[in-house]
């Protein structure tokens, strides 16, 4: 096991309890699932590597998983249930608002009144196995303010009733991750964040109203982890090929130009000290600011290894972070 992070690797929940500040994304491990045609996963999975990956976090620490109902239309949330089931030194962070067919693999529609919340809830707790969720959190990006108020008075109700213990909104518009934090429960915003996209508005709501900042994308969809070169494609089940408006660090399944050359600029800044790029990519999240929690997504048990073991080296040096900032600026 690996030694214990100190407190720059560290983050206080809103339970009192102290964990590493780094969790596992799990999308990746929900396999295959598409809109029509368009593939909405990250290609194949082995769910018995998934578990063992799972398994591996754990002992490495880990002590936080996100996951969403529509990952792999629930197989995510299945396979993280499996792993994991009701044990209470692990949080488990799920998501609503993305319906799918668990028998085709497709999405069908995205919906936020109370009854879908209510269901969808319920649905997270049976595939989960938990007897409440951790954390819950609204998945529709970018919808409409004054509308979220019904949704989240549907998350305080089931707060009081004990399905939850909190929840928050998956969304990178400052605005939206401010309207609801006088809401007793509301304690975090997951959204977008990594060295290509240091988001200070975002930051600057996050501290100021001390939420936890869950930070999807860490390594910008694998493109911060190196193992892409120009040349190669994704396969043909992954998201990262399909021609989403989102979709801004891929191109037609291969590396998108303009982040080719920001990765080549920064590349031997985050590998300082004996890290690998991955690694590189989490310190610059942890020295970003004090409440940022990384999700980095994993298929493997190397890929959760290499993942914990940016733990142990924690944020980069302020100096690093500002080389950063000048050989960014330059391009």
């Amino acid at each position: 096991m690996l030694t214990k992070p100190d407190k720059a690797t560290t983050i206080t929940l809103w339970n009192g309890r102290e964990i590493s500040r780094l969790g596992m994304g799990c999308w990746a491990i929900g396999g295959p699932f598409y809109a029509g045609d368009v593939p909405l996963g990250w290609g194949e999975v082995d769910d018995h590597e998934s578990i063992r990956a799972i398994h591996r976090a754990v002992d490495l620490g880990i002590r936080f998983f996100d996951t969403a109902s529509n990952y792999g239309a629930g197989h995510s949330e299945k396979v993280v249930g499996d792993a994991i089931g009701n044990r209470d030194d692990i949080v488990i962070a799920t998501k609503f608002g993305f319906a799918t067919d668990e028998e085709n693999k497709q999405a069908t529609g995205a919906f936020a009144d109370p009854a879908f919340i209510r269901k969808s809830a319920e649905t997270s707790l049976k595939r989960l196995k938990r007897e409440r969720l951790d954390l819950l959190q609204f998945h529709l990006n970018d919808f409409p303010l004054e509308a979220s108020d019904e949704v989240f008075e549907t998350l305080e109700t089931l707060k009081a009733e004990g399905k939850i213990d909190a929840f928050g909104w998956s969304t990178d518009y400052p605005d939206r991750a401010s309207r609801h934090v006088a809401r007793k429960g509301f304690v975090s915003v997951q959204h977008t964040m990594n060295v290509f996209e240091p988001v200070p508005g975002m930051i600057d709501v996050v501290e100021k109203h001390a939420l936890i900042s869950i930070n999807r994308g860490p390594l910008a969809m694998g493109l911060l982890s190196g193992k892409f070169t120009p040349e190669k494609i994704v396969g043909a089940k992954d998201v990262r090929g399909a021609s989403l408006d989102w979709m801004v660090y891929f191109k037609d399944g291969k590396i998108a130009p303009e982040f080719a050359a920001r990765l080549d600029a920064v590349r031997d800044l985050l590998t300082a000290d004996g890290r690998t790029l991955t690694q590189g990519a989490l310190a610059w999240l942890w020295a970003r600011s004090s409440r940022t929690l990384p999700i980095p997504g994993f298929r493997t048990v190397a890929q959760v290894e290499e993942n914990a073991g940016a733990l142990q080296k924690g944020p980069l040096p302020r100096e690093v972070m500002a080389g950063i900032d000048a050989a960014l600026a330059s391009l």
